[in-house]
């Protein structure tokens, strides 16, 4: 044995595999290991919300009842289809969050049609994608899951369902403890009215056209959902400008980026209403969590 690792190049050799397997496990820990944190218990529509008392009105692109009303335009724009949400419920609970497989934790994924299926959503959006990181405030339903902050503005949906946009760094989860919702992802894109990005502003490395996914609220109880397909040659996909000013344009005085890419996801009625790609296939991403409207 002594004379077996006497010889330099065998030292190397171990040292290397050792290396290679470490690197292997970050990899997998961070893309593909399951690490489930907390069950979260399925809620009923007696313990959220009240159901709806009337059958609604439906439509391919329409839902009404007495509580919440959606309708679904898809335009062409910016050499990209876009699809726009217009959304009003009486209550701030009928906006929800939920997990894929109803549990919170590292690299538990869904598709976002799944995770709706699941929760019966009327509509749902790809959330903010939180498993992929080990920072950014997590805050669903009313419950903190997370409480390391990240560099991200954060959005914050309080009791009433009014947005506001929160830089993480100044502020700590416990002052956001009393709100319902708080997503990390970013940025934000409109603010008082305002937009709050230019041509140069990007998520990360991406490109400067991409598949979109973002929220933003008009007044009490009023909020738009935007989403864009991109990167085929049929849709090029939006900037973040581009985006923003959509948003603006149509009346929002908030509005906030969600994870975009190859998880922008939009479900309305169990149907997938755009194309989801990752460039190379029209196909769902699966992902940590979604934004809904529902009972």
């Amino acid at each position: 044995m002594i004379k077996f690792f006497s010889k330099p190049y065998r030292w190397a050799g171990i040292f290397s595999l050792l290396l290679v397997g470490l690197f292997t496990f970050v990899l997998m820990d961070t893309f593909v290991l399951q690490k489930s944190m907390v069950i979260v218990a399925s809620e009923t529509s007696a313990e959220t919300s009240t159901a709806a008392e009337t059958e609604p009105v439906i439509t391919a692109t329409s839902y009404s009842d007495e509580n919440i009303q959606i309708s679904i335009e898809t335009i062409l724009k910016y050499d990209s289809t876009i699809y726009v949400a217009d959304i009003q419920v009486s209550d701030a609970a009928y906006l929800k969050t939920a997990f894929a497989n109803n549990t919170y934790g590292r690299n538990v994924k869904a598709k976002t049609s799944d995770i709706a299926a699941a929760q019966n959503a009327i509509f749902a959006i790809n959330g903010d994608y939180y498993g992929f990181r080990d920072d950014g405030y997590v805050l669903r339903n009313g419950i903190i899951y997370r409480d390391s902050a990240s560099e991200n503005e954060a959005l914050v949906i309080d009791q009433n369902g009014n947005f506001s946009i929160v830089d993480e760094s100044d502020v700590s989860m416990a002052s956001l403890s009393e709100n319902w919702q708080v997503l990390s992802f970013g940025p934000a894109l409109v603010e008082n009215g305002d937009i709050m990005v230019d041509s140069s502003s990007e998520v990360g490395q991406a490109k400067e056209s991409n598949p979109r996914t973002a929220i933003g609220q008009i007044s009490a109880g009023h909020y738009l959902v935007i989403v864009s397909d991109g990167r085929t040659d049929e849709s090029e996909g939006l900037s973040l400008l581009q985006l923003a000013q959509e948003f603006k344009e149509r009346g929002c005085t908030i509005a906030y980026n969600l994870d975009g890419g190859g998880s922008s996801t939009m479900v309305f009625n169990g149907e997938v209403v755009n194309n989801p790609t990752d460039g190379r296939s029209i196909a769902e991403r699966e992902v940590s969590d979604i934004v809904y409207f529902g009972y």
